[in-house]
């Protein structure tokens, strides 16, 4: 597992999101949250202002794949730099922190 000294893994993983219909921490979504959240927002994009939502909705679809690709059963489980590659696009953490 690659290093974080400057603790933004924590800060990725403590971030609360509202996912399976109860507010839970980054850190404790599983891959069948990731897959649902995935295809919640691909149904949600559409044109003009819903267009946006498309990237995000591909970011969390690539979030499963790594997820399941690495065997992990729960995000906390992911190495951390996907974890701080991944956490802007997933629109968990604002892009360009």
């Amino acid at each position: 597992m690659t290093t974080d000294p400057s603790g933004q893994r924590d800060q990725i993983l403590s971030q609360q999101l509202y996912i399976g219909g109860a507010n839970r921490s980054f850190a404790e979504v599983t891959v069948e949250d990731a897959r649902a959240r995935a295809d919640e927002l691909r149904a949600a994009t559409g044109f003009g202002p819903t267009a946006r939502v498309a990237p995000v909705a591909r970011a969390w679809r690539e979030l499963v794949l790594e997820m399941e690709r690495s065997g992990v059963a729960t995000v906390i489980e992911l190495d951390t730099a996907v974890l701080i590659a991944l956490a802007p696009k997933l629109w968990v953490v604002m892009p360009g922190l």
